[in-house]
């Protein structure tokens, strides 16, 4: 069986109710999605409960002398005449009274566990609300279901939903236009967006809760007299913030002005030498908008470096770093993956981490350790990336920074923003305050991929130059009339005509994207034709 389980002691039984899978490691399994413990009846079946450890003051020595003194009874005994205990020499009103408050501490978490799961909670998340609430849970799922979308990771309004419905709380009550108004502003920020409009917002969650508006505008208020939301005029017009993510926006703010301020942690230099000497280490020659880049980036203490691909940010960061240690300062580079965080760090030739290891992330406390009172102890931070990193994070990262740090982000401004809430570092570059420094040049060794230059065409709002049939590229236009026919065009190029040419392990080294999830040239359809 596999799944999560409040605890099961030696001797008892369970019943369970789940799916059987076939698990690709381990074969067939029964995944339990609810699990109920049985208190054992049988003599053998009790003493291994008792002696179990589960009962603070009854190991396997004194479980043995209750069940021979007692039988089958004993469970009466501990509960209801906790006395007759003391009837066994070594027990005395110490250890009575422990077994007793151990026993009714067991009993409260069965009567929990059985409230949620009858009430179509799995037990994954019946645990977490336990731990969370502990003998309280029950009065406070009770009072308010919604409070678990806000207090217990992995559990959103569609769940509290389907609680609050079994416990018969009315569909038009405030405390569920509350919530639903708060899952709105989630999904719109599961969408990218920081803030909503109004009454954008209002209509939103009228459609979703089927509540009069009149309600759902209440609602509104009481989230923002208890400060969960957030109200701002944006160009004109009035939005709506989670506080979370209000907070992470005033944040990024004044983390930016915070570190703009002051003298860099290196001496000053001299660019008229420190350009000829970096060219020669390197042996290269930087282009006027790269010299520029570099130049920036050692005089000011907060700057961004953007570009499309093929126009050597990478040569410009090397040019940095190597000028930057020639002046004895610590250097620390991070990216928000790991896969673009082994990219820096091979480009570099120093070490990189991920943003959130470098943050020294806590999934147990959903929390960093690096922070404003722990910050990092680094001169100049560098961010490869950065237009993947969100609001949220990117808060989070500049706070950890000390006063005397410098920051450089280094980013495509044209790829796609992060998955989460915002455009951070679109709005930085968009910002007046901020210096940023251009690359547009595409450097000869980049000219030649098809893919680069496609890249930039998009940009200038241009097609891509299809290439002609038997050329030797990296972009490859295929056109077909109909669904069917590209549907079999696709299968032969990725399980034949590029294993064959290219000789691509056709699992390892080709990925499929498609557009959408549903229809025969979907995603699901793919994949399962595919695999």
């Amino acid at each position: 069986m596999t799944g999560s389980t409040p605890s099961v002691t030696p001797g008892e039984f369970v019943e369970t109710a789940g799916i059987w899978i076939n698990d690709p490691k381990h074969g067939v399994q029964f995944k339990v999605q609810h699990i109920k413990t049985v208190t054992p009846t049988t003599l053998e079946g009790i003493e291994k409960y008792l002696g179990s450890g589960m009962v603070k003051g009854i190991g396997p020595h004194f479980a043995k002398r209750l069940v021979k003194a007692f039988g089958e009874a004993v469970f009466d005994i501990i509960e209801e005449t906790p006395d007759r205990l003391m009837e066994l020499e070594g027990i005395g009103k110490k250890r009575r009274e422990k077994i007793t408050s151990a026993w009714s501490e067991q009993k409260v978490v069965r009567e929990i566990m059985v409230f949620l799961q009858s009430h179509g909670v799995g037990t994954a998340r019946a645990v977490r609300i336990y731990k969370t609430y502990g003998d309280q849970a029950v009065a406070k799922v009770q009072e308010n279901p919604y409070r678990l979308a806000l207090d217990i990771h992995g559990i959103g309004f569609k769940t509290a939903d389907q609680l609050a419905m079994q416990l018969g709380i009315d569909r038009v009550s405030l405390i569920r236009a509350q919530a639903g108004v708060r899952h709105v502003l989630q999904e719109y920020s599961g969408e990218g967006h920081c803030a909503q409009a109004f009454q954008s917002l209002v209509d939103a969650s009228v459609k979703l809760l089927e509540i009069p508006e009149a309600t759902i505008k209440q609602a509104i208020q009481v989230e923002m007299d208890e400060e969960r939301l957030t109200p701002e005029t944006i160009d004109g017009e009035p939005c709506l913030f989670l506080m979370p993510l209000h907070r992470a926006e005033q944040g990024v703010a004044n983390h930016v002005l915070r570190l703009s301020q002051g003298e860099s942690g290196w001496a000053a230099i001299d660019l008229d030498k420190a350009l000829p000497w970096v060219e020669a280490k390197n042996n290269i020659q930087l282009s006027s908008s790269q010299k520029d880049a570099v130049a920036l980036a050692v005089q000011k203490k907060f700057c961004i470096i953007t570009g499309g691909p093929g126009v050597g940010k990478t040569t410009v960061v090397n040019s940095i770093l190597n000028i930057i240690a020639a002046k004895r300062a610590h250097v620390t580079l991070c990216a928000p993956t790991g896969h673009a965080a082994k990219r820096l760090s091979e480009s570099t030739d120093q070490e990189a981490t991920t943003i959130h290891r470098l943050l020294e992330f806590d999934p147990k406390a959903f929390d960093f350790k690096r922070n404003a009172d722990n910050p990092l102890e680094t001169d100049l931070l560098v961010v490869d990336e950065s237009s993947m990193v969100d609001i949220v994070l990117m808060n989070q990262l500049l706070r950890a920074v000390p006063d005397n740090a410098a920051v450089l982000l280094v980013g495509d401004v044209d790829q796609l923003p992060s998955v989460g809430p915002g455009s951070v570092l679109n709005d930085l570059i968009e910002e007046d305050s901020v210096s940023v420094a251009r690359l547009t040049e595409i450097f000869r060794q980049a000219a030649t991929s098809q893919i680069i230059t496609g890249a930039h065409a998009i940009n200038r709002g241009q097609s891509p130059k299809p290439t002609r049939k038997g050329d030797e590229t990296d972009f490859y236009y295929l056109t077909v009339e109909e669904p069917e026919e590209l549907f079999s065009k696709l299968m032969a190029v990725v399980t034949r005509r590029l294993p064959e040419r290219f000789g691509f392990d056709p699992v390892k080294d080709i990925q499929v994207l498609a557009p959408m999830n549903r229809g025969g040239l979907g995603a699901r359809s793919l994949n399962v034709a595919l695999q």
